[in-house]
């Protein structure tokens, strides 16, 4: 007989994480755990408080109903959670998990093999000028060639004075920089700020508005003198008809794909599909997850094939992560098979 229990479980950030929306010190995970026959299977269900569309008081009473449904099986249980795309993603790994030869490693392949790696954006967060310079510093000399920068919550003259430090060293062809915006800028700014950041030669700037703006972002889209990505604009958007209408109407140069807030893989395949119709770029990102989640997103990607670099270096935020053999080295995400999982599901506690 198939059973299923939840955990709750928080992870405390080795240092307090700056976005345009706030100071991160914890995040709320939960790990939703199947067993069948000894056999057990492990899915994480992680919201990012004010972000997720699932940030919801009767949260873990969904939990509770899916244990106690668990036998309506994978996809009828997925289909009734459209409204908590985290706990689907949990869902669809548990269930994956607990099929596959080896709990952790849902989709077999040259990277789980330790034989290719992801490419992926080192990422800087916001802070005190100096403390972002310090990351700067970092990821380059961790040779990242692909950086990201929070921008949007300090002095904007500061943040150009970053952007400047960097191309000042580096040009583009060896350093290509992504920055995220989180929504800080207003749509009356935002095309001034655009302009200013230009002169960077920036591969892209995510979400420079606040989502639900349609027609503004939609213009700023139009206007832009540099790439544009959808992110938060993409929560919330829920059936196949509206994620299409939302692309149509804002025309933006990619989106980025957070399987956590969009309803795992099926939710963000159904994104994929819809981007390449309408030829717009796509690259996927972690959503702050613990390794286990994030193992299970990496090993996802890299089965899509994406030559761009993907958001997936998170795995060093925690102080209370869990060992695993996805390991950073040269701006690559591999998994290292020679480094073991510090969890044993058979005796899963913490």
């Amino acid at each position: 007989m198939l059973n299923a229990y939840y955990q709750k479980y928080v992870l405390d950030f080795k240092r307090a994480a700056g976005t345009s929306r706030g100071i991160l010190t914890q995040k709320e995970t939960w790990f939703l755990v199947l067993e069948l026959n000894g056999k057990k299977g492990i899915g994480e269900c992680g919201i990012l408080r004010t972000l997720s569309i699932d940030d919801r008081p009767d949260y873990e009473q969904k939990l509770q109903w899916v244990c106690e449904n668990i036998a309506l099986g994978k996809q009828v249980l997925y289909d009734s959670l459209t409204e908590f795309p985290s706990i689907q993603f949990g869902v669809e790994m548990a269930f994956l998990s607990l099929e596959s030869e080896h709990p952790l490693q849902l989709f077999p392949s040259k990277f789980t093999a330790n034989q290719k790696s992801i490419p992926i954006n080192g990422l800087v967060w916001m802070g005190e000028p100096s403390y972002m310079k310090e990351q700067i510093e970092q990821k380059i000399a961790e040779n990242f060639n692909c950086i990201k920068l929070k921008i949007g919550a300090i002095d904007f003259d500061k943040e150009l004075e970053l952007l400047q430090f960097i191309r000042t060293h580096f040009d583009s062809k060896t350093i290509e920089i992504r920055v995220d915006a989180n929504g800080g800028f207003t749509p009356e700014e935002a095309l001034s700020k655009l302009n200013q950041l230009h002169q960077f030669d920036l591969h892209s700037i995510e979400q420079p508005i606040k989502q639900h703006q349609i027609a503004e972002m939609a213009k700023l889209c139009a206007k832009t003198p540099f790439p544009i990505a959808l992110d938060e604009e993409l929560i919330g958007v829920f059936s196949l008809a509206d994620k299409e209408q939302l692309l149509k109407n804002i025309k933006p140069q990619y989106i980025i794909l957070k399987p956590s807030l969009l309803g795992g893989f099926q939710g963000t395949q159904e994104w994929i599909t819809l981007a390449e119709k309408l030829n717009i770029g796509w690259w996927i990102t972690s959503a702050l997850e613990s390794n286990i989640g994030l193992n299970a997103i990496a090993q996802f990607t890299f089965t899509l094939q994406s030559p761009l670099p993907q958001g997936l270096g998170t795995g060093g935020l925690y102080t209370n992560n869990f060992d695993s053999p996805l390991e950073v080295n040269e701006g690559q995400l591999w998994y290292n098979t020679d480094l073991k999982w510090a969890i044993n599901l058979q005796n899963f506690h913490f």
